[in-house]
Order: C-alpha cells, then sequence, then structure tokens
C-alpha cells in the first residue's frame, strides 16, 4: 500500500482520463493504447506504467457511467482495498488514498468523478457532438454548455442545423 495525496487536481486527471479516447479523422482512437502517448500521459500526470491497465479499466467504466450506459455500481471493484486516511495539518485536514501501487491513479479518478458528481451535479457530460467522444465539466453559471469546445464540435453542430434547416426550408417550399 502506499499513500498518496487526494486534492483538487484530481478533477484535472478525470477530464483528462475520460478524454483519452478522441475522435480523430473520422475515428476513435485510444491515447492509452498507443505506448509512447500513455508513457507520456502517465509522466504528465505523475503515475507509473503498473498503474496504466487499471486506469484503462477505470476510464471505461467512467466513461460509460457518465454516458449514462452503465451503472454507478460498476465503479465498486476499483475501490477493493483501498482508503482514505486523513492527517492533520497547520492548514486543516489533508486526505490520502491508501491503495494498491498499480491501483492509484485508478481510485483519485473515481474519487474525483465522485466529487464532482456530489458537489457539481449533471455538470459532467458527454459532448453534445453525437460524433465526438470527449467528455467536458460545465462550469458555466447556467448549466447549459453542450460541446467539448465551441469552436469545434459548437461550430459544428450549429453548421450542421443551419444546413438542415435551408435543406428543409427548401424541400418544404416545393409544391
Amino acid at each position: 500500500m502506499e499513500l498518496l495525496e487526494v486534492g483538487l487536481h484530481d478533477e484535472v486527471l478525470l477530464l483528462d482520463l475520460l478524454n483519452t479516447t478522441p475522435v480523430v479523422d473520422g475515428r476513435q482512437r485510444d491515447v492509452l493504447a498507443e505506448p509512447a502517448q500513455a508513457r507520456a500521459w502517465l509522466d504528465e500526470h505523475g503515475m507509473a506504467e503498473a498503474e496504466l491497465a487499471e486506469l484503462i479499466a477505470a476510464r471505461n467504466v467512467l466513461q460509460a457511467v457518465v454516458r449514462g450506459t452503465g451503472s454507478a455500481v460498476a465503479v465498486e471493484s476499483f475501490l477493493d482495498e483501498a482508503a482514505l486516511r486523513a492527517h492533520a495539518t497547520e492548514n486543516g485536514l489533508r486526505w490520502d488514498i491508501d491503495a494498491d501501487h498499480g491501483r492509484r491513479g485508478a481510485v483519485r479518478a473515481i474519487l474525483a468523478w465522485d466529487a464532482v458528481r456530489a458537489t457539481n451535479p449533471g455538470r459532467l457530460r458527454a459532448c453534445g457532438n453525437p460524433d465526438c467522444r470527449l467528455f467536458l465539466i460545465d462550469r458555466s453559471k447556467p448549466n447549459t454548455a453542450r460541446w467539448c469546445s465551441m469552436a469545434t464540435c459548437g461550430n459544428r453542430m450549429k453548421a450542421r442545423r443551419h444546413h438542415q434547416r435551408v435543406k428543409s426550408a427548401k424541400t418544404d417550399g416545393l409544391p
């Protein structure tokens, strides 16, 4: 077992993990399935290669849960033998994960998902573009963000709807 501090940075980890299966040139790819990119991703997030398999499995479960195609009960298996330990500091409490080294990243991501779910219900969601595999955390006040990026997916979806309206208007005008 190894202790690892749990913190706000784990929300970034969660979103980065969920977004490791983007659609590029019309095809879904898995960043964590490509060895060089997986190593770079793990390094960027301070993780070891021993964590990769559990991260991928947790990512797949969390993607299904966030999309509504899977049950949150599925995260249970990642939490076996994991514990949170509190430590008093000068500034309050610090929480550490006590988990098997190969499971630390998966547990961090699941805890981050639960924190976002509890503190910002409904704000973690899949992009509204059905051709996109990315996720977003809606930080807008009215909770109305629909796309992972307004510049890409938002623009595409608006252009698509405009094209459909124009096409429909032309069709409606025919005898």
